[in-house]
């Protein structure tokens, strides 16, 4: 399913996931290791999304502290958090 995504896009948020807390660069960086590669189109988009949080709120979600009420992030937030 990956094919079907854009190779210059998935380089471009590939690079958009370096955040600045080192925390969450930790979980994005065994994400983009084991699990990006396989996203699916949705998973993908979901994921995109989920970057323009701010760092503080993206980690409290990614670590369990908030949870979302999005239905289309609960996927990606689970695999970040399985990580």
């Amino acid at each position: 399913m990956s094919e079907l995504i854009d190779p210059i896009e998935k380089k471009r948020v590939r690079w958009r996931s370096r955040r600045g807390l080192l925390e969450l660069d930790l979980v994005l960086t065994r994400f983009l290791a084991e699990r990006y590669d396989q996203l699916t189109p949705d998973e993908f988009a979901a994921y995109v999304r989920i970057l323009d949080l701010p760092d503080t709120e993206f980690l409290e979600l990614v670590n369990g502290k908030v949870e979302t009420d999005d239905v289309t992030l609960a996927p990606i937030v689970a695999m970040l958090r399985s990580v």
